[in-house]
């Protein structure tokens, strides 16, 4: 198999989820591929520090806040994308949270604050781009980043409706790729399901040195693992689809 990125280069992809970690990760990694590059995130000034970081580079970064659990911000900004950069060619829906509650007693809020984001902002979020690739006759990208919590639920009671959140993109993966079978589309849809990572997803859940959960995290993956995993997924031929990408840390518990 032939791996290149060469047929992204100056293409317009969206990144959700893209002012730190994983999300952070990828917008970088596409920058340097010469991508032009959306990020997306509630907290834009992380997002604009990373863009100077990137001014040499073939590729641009562009910052634009938008809170993924709102509607209005998605639409929002995908209507700024395309005023302003043109057709959409790959979009990696990154953003996703886990909130500190659980189900036996737990906050509805916060149930549906994870639902909002790790759900229906990545529905949102793709209907909009595979509208604007439809309409642009691009042969373009989706990119879910789910979990292996999304296809089995880890022995950690803490997480809540987390892996619940995370089988909803599993599903969706299969539901969309139907969809666009029966459409005759050309957009691929890829599914990515890391392991544990060491990001601020990790470090927010407080973890105590002889917790359970301290203990599955002991081993984790780097950001850029995973954003070298989304990479390796654009960079397939067009007629080749990886629907599902697991990725581990090696000896983790899960």
């Amino acid at each position: 198999m032939v791996l290149s990125m060469e047929r992204w280069k100056g293409k317009v992809a969206v990144v959700t989820g893209a002012s730190s970690g994983i999300g952070a990760s990828i917008c970088k990694k596409l920058v340097e591929e010469g991508l032009q590059v959306v990020g997306l995130a509630r907290r834009k000034n992380l997002i604009e520090e990373l863009a100077q970081e990137l001014i040499d580079f073939e590729g641009k970064l562009f910052p634009l806040q938008a809170d993924i659990s709102k509607e209005e911000d998605i639409l929002a900004a995908f209507d700024w994308i395309k005023s302003n950069l043109g057709p959409i060619h790959i979009l990696v829906n990154n953003a996703g949270l886990a909130q500190p509650t659980n189900l036996t007693n737990g906050s509805t809020d916060m149930w549906k604050k994870v639902l909002d984001v790790n759900v229906l902002g990545l529905c949102i979020a793709t209907r909009e781009a595979i509208q604007d690739m439809t309409k642009n006759n691009v042969d373009g990208h989706i990119i879910h980043i789910n979990s292996i919590a999304g296809h089995k639920v880890p022995n950690i009671p803490s997480f809540n409706i987390y892996p619940a959140s995370k089988f909803a993109v599993t599903a969706l993966t299969e539901s969309l790729r139907v969809e666009l079978n029966s459409m005759e589309s050309k957009i691929k849809i890829s599914s990515i399901s890391p392991g544990a990572v060491g990001t601020e997803f990790v470090s927010q859940l407080e973890l105590d040195d002889d917790s359970q959960l301290a203990k599955a995290f002991e081993f984790v993956l780097k950001p850029e693992d995973v954003a070298d995993a989304v990479l390796y997924v654009l960079s397939t031929a067009p007629h080749v689809q990886i629907h599902e990408l697991t990725i581990k840390p090696v000896n983790e518990p899960f």
